[in-house]
């Protein structure tokens, strides 16, 4: 069973791993965890893999499950990025405001493409900035010891401030908090092969790179509808450099044995690692238009300039 956290003459933050080992072991602390939650009256969201959904579903019963806000993670965090507007909708959309919720969050998952698995390693440090201090929610994140590799349980230590585990709860040592968004945001990605197609986009010719970036898309044997797609969230983000006040951007395109991908690189830093996480959709820079029609989105940011990569999965 879990542990029970000890009570707090007010509610704040709480961000979470919760370490499990088996079925029996996952389903029980987390039907603790919501009915704890339901019988305080706080709203509870969960999003889970599908099968942890069910696992959970099951053990709730059908009267409890019925009072829990469940999405299928599979399909929320495809994008990583797109899973902290999602539990800022959930906390800001509450008719009393104030009131304690809870979550349970399983970005990671056995299976997830090496490239995903980066950017939900993002995600989870960049939780700890992006919900402030006194907004009361609890939020688990379940790690399955059993099938992960060590190193991403270990990185789990670095991105969580408490560490759950069968009959114990404890600080993490290895807990970096900003510095970690930092390291993870400055971080290089992964090298880009040979032979990719290049263009560069500047004020006199901003025109023509949309129809430039389509028929390369097409040619590079993405559908045409895609090709439209990403060529236009390409093309934003390639402009938004210049509205940042970059002089040019660099954008280039090329593919990989299981994907598509579009790259825009500029001078200009980003001082915000959660830029394009927001909840409206009006945010500057193409981010969020991009984060909600690609299948990836990977950012990174130094003194020196910007990255932005935007990824199609040929099959995935």
């Amino acid at each position: 069973m879990q542990p029970s956290a000890p009570r707090r003459s007010f509610q704040s933050y709480r961000h979470e791993a919760f370490l499990w080992h088996d079925p029996d072991d996952f389903t029980a602390a987390m039907v603790e965890f919501v009915v704890e939650g339901l019988d305080g009256h706080e709203p509870v969201m969960v999003a889970l893999t599908f099968e942890h959904m069910d696992w959970l579903r099951r053990g709730l019963g059908a009267a409890a499950a019925a009072q829990v806000e469940f999405v299928n993670m599979a399909e929320l965090g495809r994008n990583p990025a797109r899973i902290i507007p999602a539990w800022r909708q959930f906390v800001h959309g509450q008719p009393e405001p104030g009131r304690p919720v809870r979550g349970i969050g399983e970005p990671i998952w056995p299976g997830r493409h090496p490239q995903e698995l980066r950017e939900c390693q993002l995600h989870e440090a960049l939780l700890n900035i992006a919900v402030d201090p006194d907004t009361p929610l609890w939020l688990i994140c379940p790690y399955d010891t059993g099938t992960l590799d060590a190193a991403v349980v270990e990185e789990a230590h670095r991105s969580h401030p408490v560490i759950v585990e069968t009959g114990t709860r404890r600080g993490s040592p290895l807990y970096a908090g900003r510095s970690h968004v930092d390291t993870l945001f400055a971080g290089g990605l992964h090298a880009r092969p040979a032979g990719v197609h290049e263009a560069v986009l500047t004020t006199s010719n901003a025109h023509q790179v949309l129809s430039y970036l389509k028929l390369e898309l097409f040619v590079a044997g993405l559908p045409l509808d895609r090709s439209v797609q990403l060529a236009a969230a390409t093309e934003e983000l390639a402009l938004g450099s210049l509205r940042r006040g970059s002089a040019q951007a660099t954008i280039r395109i090329w593919s990989e044995p299981d994907a598509w991908i579009c790259e825009v690189v500029d001078e200009m830093p980003v001082a915000d690692p959660l830029i394009g996480r927001g909840i409206a959709a009006d945010e500057h820079e193409g981010l969020w238009q991009a984060n909600q029609v690609c299948d990836l989105v990977q950012l990174r940011s130094t003194a020196t300039g910007t990255t932005v990569r935007i990824l199609a999965w040929k099959q995935h």
